[in-house]
């Protein structure tokens, strides 16, 4: 059957290609109240070796009436243990499961609260933060990708598709936009595919950005415009700092990004955007119902935030859907500042528990001069 996409289908895992190998890997999940998303396990039960070694053929449906169709899209291929994958690079997301390609990479500083460093080369607190602990930042890649749109319906509820947004090059300061489909990627959570579809991937900024070359691999390359948008819009794009923290098997992931600054009533307003993501790494079904949230500005203030849920959600995370992920903003009147807080989670039978939200710095220490480019080509 010819390589075709994912139309309807929702991904989550898979169970066997023979008796001696059998792989977990993807599957079909037809639901009505969202995605299922499981992270794989990409190793053979019966001999311990890595699965990605092998080649497989993943599915994906379409509904009918008549029942399910699966449909090969693609083969995969062997996940990188170390470097990077390539520009044009196709893959499924391991958490979300979604279909992307790679436009490039970001070398980031993370900051894992749950690995005990040594006193060197340590991010120390921000004033205010709860704990002591100094954290170790390690190099960690992540990717610039563009999502499938046919993928996007699926994930809307675990994954926000426009969480990319920049401020507006007029004058009204609160002003914001977005490009739809673009999104930030840990190296962990690709699992890399080939397909011999000349344009697999549809997003409306694929051909703008990449072109078919079967010389290559992956057979995909950068246009001059890919390079000249990355150039152009680098200040706002780039991920510099994530920062990681687990409480009660709940974990979550900050990746700041300062946005720019404007004026507004004589003084000068600095924005970022910030993308959270909560996994619950655990057996136990949670939800997340209040945000509280410690925001300081090197001016000297220091504002509480409370509230119920985040992004107007309250999200329920359970082994089948693990993963929450939602970009936010904040601005102040000053050029730099910290934020932390917590989340109250609920169990099923009623209790409560505060999952900390780990400390993270808000800098403004990029080029102001020129504006955002978005999409200009």
């Amino acid at each position: 059957m010819a390589a075709s996409a994912l139309r309807r289908g929702l991904l989550s895992s898979v169970s066997k290609y023979n008796k001696k190998h059998a792989h977990r890997i993807l599957s079909v999940a037809d639901t009505s109240c969202g995605f299922e998303a499981y992270r794989p396990r990409l190793q053979c039960r019966a001999c311990g070796l890595p699965g990605a070694a092998q080649q497989r053929r993943f599915m994906s449906s379409r509904n009918r009436p008549e029942g399910k169709i699966l449909e090969t899209v693609g083969v995969f291929e062997a996940v990188k243990q170390h470097g990077k994958y390539e520009t044009g690079q196709l893959f499924l997301h391991s958490v979300f499961g979604y279909r992307g390609i790679v436009l490039f990479p970001w070398h980031a500083r993370l900051y894992d609260r749950d690995i005990t460093p040594p006193m060197s080369d340590s991010k120390p607190e921000p004033p205010g933060a709860h704990g002591s602990k100094e954290v170790k930042g390690k190099t960690h890649t992540y990717y610039q990708v563009l999502i499938d749109t046919r993928d996007c319906p699926h994930i809307s509820q675990r994954s926000q598709t426009e969480a990319v947004t920049f401020l507006a090059n007029h004058d009204d300061s609160r002003a914001l936009y977005a490009i739809p489909g673009l999104d930030y990627v840990s190296h962990e959570d690709i699992l890399p595919y080939n397909s011999t579809e000349q344009v697999p991937i549809q997003h409306e900024l694929f051909e703008r950005f990449l072109m078919y070359n079967p010389s290559k691999s992956p057979p995909f390359t950068a246009r001059d415009t890919l390079k000249a948008w990355q150039e152009k819009n680098h200040p706002w794009l780039e991920l510099s700092d994530v920062h990681r923290e687990t409480t009660e098997n709940i974990r979550v992931t900050v990746i700041p990004f300062y946005m720019g600054m404007r004026e507004a009533q004589n003084s000068h307003v600095y924005w970022w955007r910030y993308c959270i993501r909560l996994e619950n790494m655990g057996n136990e079904v949670v939800q997340l119902r209040e945000r509280h949230w410690r925001i300081f500005s090197l001016s000297g203030t220091l504002e509480t935030v409370r509230g119920r849920g985040v992004v107007g959600r309250e999200p329920v995370l359970s082994k089948e859907q693990p993963a929450f992920q939602y970009s936010s903003h904040v601005s102040l009147q000053a050029p730099s500042g910290h934020m932390w807080g917590t989340f109250r989670i609920e169990r099923t039978d009623g209790s409560h528990f505060d999952v900390r939200i780990p400390p993270f710095s808000l800098e403004s220490n990029k080029d102001d001069k020129a504006p955002p480019a978005g999409y200009t080509f």
